[in-house]
């Protein structure tokens, strides 16, 4: 059976309730078997579109492309993070670190994150993310293997800025790339699916760390083969990534001629403007002129200090439950498993109610309750309590990341002003890591007390923040409803019709 049918048949007019029109005066109708008709002007069919065939063509970017990017994530998780299973390894006393000297070798990797990542970002658009993310795979793989052979301050210092600068676009090319095979209903699941991965690598690195700190008969100090497995690992895959990933699904080579098309029809009406557009600089920046962009960003900042808190400090959270160095790192394992698992639960949900802000707003609110149970009890007498109170900590970070990502980005038809966005506010969350590698202070050890405090409050006014902006955009679409007469869904207005975002008038947010 053809995916897409070029035969010249009479169909009978849809009402206007069923009806998408798209901008060359196409229409898109549901038939009564609900496949979806493409009709020229003249009531011909152009196209037919089954269900059944859009199901076939997810799947296959879900097996090909999906495990990839994952894995790929996984290691940028793993060589971003893995100081911390370090320092309970004894990296500070071998490295000589004075003070607050490892508080700065952490902070100083957010500072090129976010000065560089709009510019790979860019770079990204214009050659291909499937060029430009294999290629940043294979730095901050070289990077990582580097540290083996770090013997102080100075050098760790260098190499954590150049990790920085090599990892900084990674996560906004990847939901940009996203976006090229994916329609907007069907990217959160997929999405967090990718995101799992980071939840993965901080256990995976915690069971990584059990294993190799039982070595003791080295040459080199335990800790530094952390960086061994893991840099040598992330090179590796690097070269299968850059030969395997196509540039988009209209051109995956492992689609027949009909899944090109269908896949290039699919992006046209429910996530671009324009597929596969070119860059251009000055449209693409028009995004900023969009006052509801620096909500996003504000809502990314309180986002980021609570992200970055849990994944550079949980083993030390975890340590004050009074265990050594081996099982602090076992003790990981669980909360990012369980925080892996509540991102594909709120995705999952958020994808099937297509509601995207009451999910962010929950995973704040489950970050927030975590860090005050924590503070509030005695951890030494109540230790089951204080260790569920790391799991909440886990379920309300992930979450909120990938689906505040996708609620903006399901809102940009414009490919080039989505990747400006998603490059300028992912980097901001990353960047509120020089905010917690800083709060958390020796001094304040073993409970931390100002350090969850202030993640905590982070973690409350993004909760209002974004309780906020979704109370707007649903009485911003009813004020759009009353002018224009009649109740518009989101899924009603092709997305190639929407490239200049809310000047236009059919334009509804996805909220």
């Amino acid at each position: 059976m053809a995916i897409l049918e070029d035969v010249k048949r009479q169909v009978s007019p849809a009402s206007d309730e069923k009806r998408l029109t798209t901008e060359d005066g196409k229409t898109v109708e549901a038939n009564e078997l609900g496949e979806n008709v493409v009709v020229a002007g003249d009531s011909t069919t152009l196209a037919v579109i089954s269900p059944a065939a859009e199901r076939a063509l997810t799947r296959k970017f879900d097996i090909r492309i999906l495990p990839v990017l994952a894995i790929m994530y996984l290691f940028n998780s793993l060589d971003k993070s893995n100081l911390g299973n370090a320092k309970t390894a004894g990296l500070e006393k071998t490295l000589g670190l004075k003070d607050h000297q490892y508080n700065l070798i952490l902070s100083v990797f957010f500072v090129p994150y976010v000065l560089t990542a709009p510019f790979l970002a860019i770079l990204g658009k214009k050659y291909g993310p499937n060029r430009v993310l294999p290629l940043m795979m294979f730095g901050f793989g070289c990077f990582t293997l580097l540290v083996t052979a770090v013997m102080n301050f100075g050098g760790l210092m260098t190499l954590r800025w150049f990790l920085g600068m090599s990892e900084s676009a990674f996560f906004p090319l990847v939901i940009y790339y996203q976006t090229t095979f994916y329609r907007r209903g069907e990217l959160a699941r997929r999405l967090a699916l990718f995101y799992a991965a980071q939840s993965i690598a901080s256990a995976f690195s915690g069971l990584l760390a059990f294993g190799v700190f039982q070595i003791h008969s080295g040459s080199i100090a335990d800790w530094r083969y952390l960086f061994v497995i893991e840099g040598s690992c992330t090179v590796l895959f690097s070269f299968f990534a850059y030969w395997y990933l196509p540039q988009s699904a209209a051109v995956a080579h492992f689609l027949s001629p009909e899944e090109k098309e269908l896949a290039y029809y699919r992006m046209q009406v429910d996530s671009s403007s324009v597929v596969n557009e070119k860059f251009d600089f000055r449209e693409s920046f028009k995004i900023f002129k969009q006052p509801t962009s620096y909500v996003i960003l504000a809502i990314e900042i309180c986002l980021g200090v609570p992200l970055q808190s849990v994944q550079l400090f949980l083993p030390q959270i975890v340590g004050r439950l009074g265990y050594d160095k081996v099982k602090t790192n076992l003790y990981t394992v669980a909360p990012n498993i369980s925080g892996a698992v509540m991102l594909l639960v709120l995705a999952f949900a958020s994808d099937w109610t297509r509601w995207r802000f009451p999910f962010v707003a929950l995973g704040f609110l489950f970050t927030f309750l975590g860090m005050i149970i924590y503070v509030a009890i005695d951890v030494e007498t109540q230790l089951h309590v204080a260790y569920f109170a790391c799991f909440m900590m886990t379920w309300g970070t992930s979450a909120p990341s990938v689906l505040l990502d996708v609620w903006y980005n399901n809102n940009i038809a414009h490919e080039g002003r989505r990747v400006v966005l998603t490059s300028f506010g992912v980097p901001l969350a990353n960047l509120m890591g020089v905010v917690s590698s800083n709060i958390f202070q020796n001094k304040d050890a073993p409970k931390y007390i100002p350090a969850l405090a202030t993640t905590a409050a982070f973690g409350a006014t993004g909760l209002a923040l974004t309780l906020l902006l979704g109370a707007w955009m649903i009485i911003d679409n009813q004020r759009r409803d009353a002018k224009a007469g009649k109740k518009i869904e989101v899924r009603d207005i092709p997305t190639e019709k929407l490239r200049d975002g809310p000047g236009v008038p059919e334009f509804r947010w996805f909220y």
